[in-house]
């Protein structure tokens, strides 16, 4: 089949069913509402160092056969792939590391497919090696896809990075007591203090989807994620529309945690989900109540999973916290071009030593199991 190759600089410009059609799965992330969104409501732009740059593939009749979610990029900022030390290498030697070309899904260390090819797996292939001549056609120093899923790239010319996360996995407990009763008794007993105390406080939680929701949850939601990372002394990059524009686009595929008293919502977690799996995003709130965050970020979100049927709840990036309360270590994966053969060769070296330590890491997570033996926690 002929094929023809072409980088949009906008989402708008593909049409969304299509779009929609290549990724093989209903992850909401690489969605063409989630994605176009993101650069309709002025989320993404070259002062953020963001400059979408989509890659497609289309076939002679203008078929779109293949595609890639694409960045220019001119910082590693809201990337969750750490690569300062290789744009630390760049520069100490004379060279520019930015921009670089970066596949994947703004502000979100979340895995999903990123080469999306409906199923046609032989067109993985022609992106990679697109993605590779585009590279070598601007001089770019390098190119990336990050949080990709772990059998989606296999090409000598990108070298595989790992990480881990923590996630849970619903094992088909019938109820939330019974997911505990699978924890050693101290980690068990822990759960349950944290919960008590919230509900001591006189807190109580709801679960209102995008559907469903109100202007004003949703804006206080946005200004609960926003508080936050101010807090934090980070820019909140996502603005209240992108807010409003998921709950209208994705309905039921946004999940907010409200916590509330006496009427006043007080905290809010806010989440996306697939048919199979709960996504936790943003966190933020107005008082800080003992226990309040884990109710909000992890409990409620297994209950959640629970009763809908969810497979896996992943609550986001970092925080070793999450393993006592039954989220266990999972690998993460990202690959990398990079197109100089000395920086390809030092960079690889180094990930054998990142891979090794991080297997060590994860054999140490895991000894620390917080189930009562390996079979409760499949």
């Amino acid at each position: 089949m002929a094929l023809q190759i072409r980088f949009v600089t906008e989402l708008a410009a593909v049409d969304p069913a299509a779009w929609d059609a290549l990724r093989g799965e209903d992850d909401p992330f690489t969605s063409h509402a989630f994605l176009s969104g993101l650069e309709q409501t002025g989320c993404l732009d070259p002062r953020y160092g963001w400059t979408p740059n989509h890659l497609l593939i289309e076939s002679t009749t203008g078929e779109l056969v293949a595609a890639a979610p694409a960045y220019l990029k001119t910082n590693s900022h809201g990337e969750f792939v750490f690569d300062h030390a290789w744009a630390d290498a760049y520069h100490r030697a004379g060279m520019d590391y930015f921009p670089k070309l970066l596949v994947a899904v703004p502000y979100s260390p979340v895995s999903g497919p990123r080469l999306l090819v409906a199923g046609r797996n032989e067109l993985r292939a022609v992106l990679l090696k697109a993605l590779q001549d585009f590279c070598r056609r601007y001089s770019l120093s390098s190119a990336h896809i990050n949080f990709h899923r772990a059998d989606e790239v296999a090409s000598p010319a990108w070298l595989a990075r790992s990480d881990l996360q923590f996630h849970w996995n619903n094992a088909g407990h019938a109820s939330f007591d019974a997911f505990l009763a699978t924890l050693q008794a101290k980690k068990r007993k822990n759960i349950r203090q944290e919960r008590a105390q919230v509900a001591a406080a006189g807190v109580s939680l709801r679960i209102v989807h995008g559907d469903e929701a109100s202007h004003a949850e949703i804006a206080t939601a946005h200004q609960l994620y926003a508080r936050t990372f101010d807090q934090k002394g980070n820019h909140p990059a996502l603005n209240l529309g992108f807010f409003q524009h998921l709950a209208t686009r994705l309905g039921r595929g946004l999940v907010l945690v409200l916590a509330e008293r006496a009427g006043d919502v007080i905290a809010a977690a806010v989440c996306l989900r697939s048919s199979n799996t709960l996504y936790g995003r943003y966190w933020g709130c107005f008082e800080d109540i003992p226990g309040l965050h884990f109710e909000c970020c992890y409990y409620q979100g297994i209950e959640y999973c629970l009763r809908e049927g969810l497979q896996c709840f992943e609550p986001g990036a970092q925080g070793e916290h999450k393993l006592a309360r039954g989220f266990l270590p999972a690998v993460t994966h990202s690959s990398h071009h990079l197109p100089l053969p000395a920086f390809h060769d030092a960079v690889a070296d180094a990930l054998v030593r990142e891979r090794e330590w991080q297997l060590r890491y994860r054999a140490e997570l895991l000894s620390h199991s917080p189930y009562r033996n390996d079979e409760a926690a499949a």
